[in-house]
């Protein structure tokens, strides 16, 4: 029989924490049970006070939205609160930065009558955090920028979002901890409506699919022949096209757009008169393009492979099941295969993401585990999770992932592995820990791509960054520092070193450093 695993206490109230000063009431309504234990515990282990009732001591009252304020606390009474009245995602956004964020962006602006939620500037800048550049549906990734210029993001295709979540409550799942299956609430309709109110979700008008579409199978085409231009020009011109207001009926209407050349706007104008477009269909009639483009799908295949593949005689799915020269990973994104091309609804992360960070604080208090991608975007659907991680102390992240990833496939969470390796303890790579992965929702085995990232304190925000994106604003953000002598990636930002014969420098050994992703 095994041992029993026993429970670690959670760390003293540190009195000079980064809520020092604070005394908070929280609003509960609107708020899934679990998600506010977290935000409690963190709150007072951080040095805050959580008041259980309104009254002078309170500095700080946090609610998910107006109308949860004004159910529980009357007009009279908040006319004469005298502290700060803020949304539950400056506290969200304060635990995965390490440090208070400006409260500007966050103010629930409440007026005699009750109803102006925000201030109309700081109202305009939240609604920028909702448009974008590009984003690639295969991976899900975000960007969260600094106080005064906010995330600006781009919807991507939606999935069919689920309108029956299962439960991280179910008693079908034996192997999750008792304190998750005594809350009942977590899957609650409206606890799907908190999730969007608090990444404030963009729901695009859509009203050019026809011509999205046919651009989005371009673009995974050209990714699988391994021409990444082509793809990326596609990208940017989907970017542009799915946000507009208007129906487009005219190339004329769309010749002015950044990103839409005059290739572009030819395939636009073929495709509002013919409703299809030849080069696309071309490219569908051709054995190789179309293999290869498939064979490309699984995960762990690149255009290279695909094309070995092809030119071995392979022409589907069911002819790779016989390959040898498949890795594991190549293995396993074959099997899962229709289960990985399976989105994500936006409720179910909300979910998983609870659970991770609740698991997290069991086994180390004090980590702080953030989705990114996709969902941190604020997007209805994405295509896996990426996780990232961290601890504030700056030490406790060495070692952390092999116990996390234990504990989890103990729970039936994860369950198959692609890809694992260790760096933190050996102070390798940067210190960054990596574990790519297949993990199933509770009560069902359909698997969905699952990827954690643990890295240190002091590079924490780059690696953020990194995996939240999205791709092409990473890209752009790589472009800028080489403009300016620097090379960026997941782990810093690098003094670049000269090339010869104009080629492009070796980065430097030391990053500059940086605290959160808006460089301060």
């Amino acid at each position: 029989m095994a041992p029993k695993r026993t429970k670690r206490k959670s760390p003293s109230p540190d009195p000079q924490g980064m809520f020092a000063g604070m005394t908070v009431f929280l609003i509960e309504d609107g708020v899934q049970s679990l998600r506010l234990q977290i935000w409690k515990q963190k709150l007072v282990q951080m040095g805050a006070k959580v008041e259980t009732q309104l009254s002078e001591k309170v500095s700080h009252v946090f609610a998910i939205s107006s109308d949860a304020l004004f159910h529980h606390v009357d007009d009279d009474r908040l006319a004469r609160f005298k502290g700060h009245v803020l949304l539950y995602q400056w506290l969200e956004e304060s635990l995965a930065a390490g440090e208070k964020v400006s409260e500007d962006f966050y103010i629930l602006k409440v007026d005699p009558e009750g109803f102006d939620i925000f201030d109309k500037s700081l109202k305009a800048k939240l609604a920028n955090r909702n448009s974008s550049s590009y984003d690639e549906h295969s991976h899900c990734k975000r960007i969260k920028s600094s106080h005064e210029e906010k995330k600006q993001t781009n919807e991507e295709k939606k999935g069919d979002i689920e309108t029956n979540s299962v439960s991280w409550a179910s008693n079908t799942e034996p192997h999750f901890p008792s304190s998750l299956t005594n809350s009942p609430e977590i899957s609650s309709t409206q606890d799907k409506d908190v999730g969007m109110q608090m990444s404030f979700q963009y729901s695009p008008p859509d009203l050019n699919k026809g011509i999205t579409e046919i651009f989005g199978k371009l673009v995974n085409i050209y990714r699988a022949l391994g021409d990444d231009r082509r793809s990326f020009s596609y990208y940017k011109a989907i970017a542009v096209v799915e946000k507009l207001p208007f129906k487009v009926e005219s190339a004329d209407q769309v010749k002015d757009l950044p990103g839409i050349g005059k290739s572009m706007q030819d395939h636009i104008q073929e495709i509002v008169t013919t409703g299809k477009l030849s080069k696309l269909e071309q490219f569908e009639t051709d054995e190789k393009v179309k293999t290869i483009t498939l064979f490309g799908e699984v995960w762990g295949i690149g255009p290279a492979t695909a094309l070995k593949l092809y030119e071995k005689g392979h022409r589907t799915l069911d002819d790779l099941k016989n390959e040898d020269s498949l890795t594991n990973a190549q293995v396993i994104g074959l099997k899962y295969f229709d289960d990985i091309k399976t989105r994500i609804p936006r409720h179910e992360a909300q979910e998983m993401e609870l659970v991770l960070q609740k698991v997290a604080e069991d086994i180390i208090p004090g980590m702080v585990v953030v989705c990114g991608g996709s969902y941190r975007r604020g997007k209805a659907s994405c295509g896996d999770l990426d996780i990232v991680i961290t601890h504030p102390d700056g030490k406790s992240h060495k070692g952390f992932l092999q116990n996390y990833v234990k504990r989890l496939k103990e729970m039936k969470l994860l369950r198959e592995d692609l890809i694992f390796s260790t760096h933190s303890e050996e102070g390798t790579d940067s210190g960054v820990d990596t574990y790519f992965g297949l993990c199933t929702y509770p009560g069902r085995e359909l698997r969905h791509r699952i990827d954690f990232k643990a890295y240190p304190r002091d590079i924490y925000a780059f690696g953020l960054i990194a995996w939240t994106g999205n791709d092409v604003l990473n890209r752009r953000l790589r472009l800028l520092a080489e403009s300016k002598g620097y090379r960026l990636d997941d782990t810093g930002l690098f003094p670049a070193t000269h090339g010869s014969g104009g080629k492009r420098g070796s980065r430097g050994t030391a990053s500059l450093k940086l605290e959160t992703e808006g460089g301060v």
